[in-house]
């Protein structure tokens, strides 16, 4: 069965902030029309406002397209300025840490597209956190073990 479904009547279930409240309000298109191996978003980053934390992740690929708008790509360290029209790659698995700052005037308006990865692991390096996505375990890379070994033998 094909769903089909327009963006301006999205139900407010799919809706992340749905009265727009904060800087970022996202519509899960995606999750909306059942997709079970991609995810299709579009962001709404208000000016001043981040999309997400600084970020990557270890399996899963994403693609972005600048709709409306303009500001600046956060992406392995550095920073490069985004307008309407520009498209984004990020690779799976090569730990590309990315984020959109809208440091414009007007909304950001980002389309967001991607693989879903059952066992995507997020590395925050701004804040030297692992998140484990599927498993909802959050760890500090700063308390990691010293001298432990996989070798059962030693």
């Amino acid at each position: 069965m094909k769903k089909i479904l327009n963006i301006d009547n999205m139900p407010r279930e799919h809706i992340d902030d749905p009265n727009f409240q904060s800087k970022m309000q996202t519509l899960l298109i995606g999750n909306a029309l059942g997709c079970e191996k991609i995810y299709v978003n579009i962001d709404y980053v208000k000016p001043g406002g981040k999309s997400v934390k600084y970020h990557s992740h270890s399996k899963q690929e994403e693609f972005f397209l600048i709709m409306q708008g303009s500001g600046l790509l956060r992406m392995n360290g550095e920073e490069v300025s985004i307008k309407t029209g520009d498209v984004i790659s990020k690779p799976a698995g090569q730990e590309i840490a990315h984020q959109f700052i809208n440091n414009g005037s007007e909304i950001l308006q980002i389309l967001d597209a991607g693989t879903r990865e059952k066992d995507d692991i997020a590395t925050y390096p701004d804040e030297n956190v692992v998140f484990i996505r599927n498993k909802g375990l959050v760890f500090d890379i700063k308390d990691s073990m010293t001298g432990w070994t996989s070798d059962p033998n030693s």
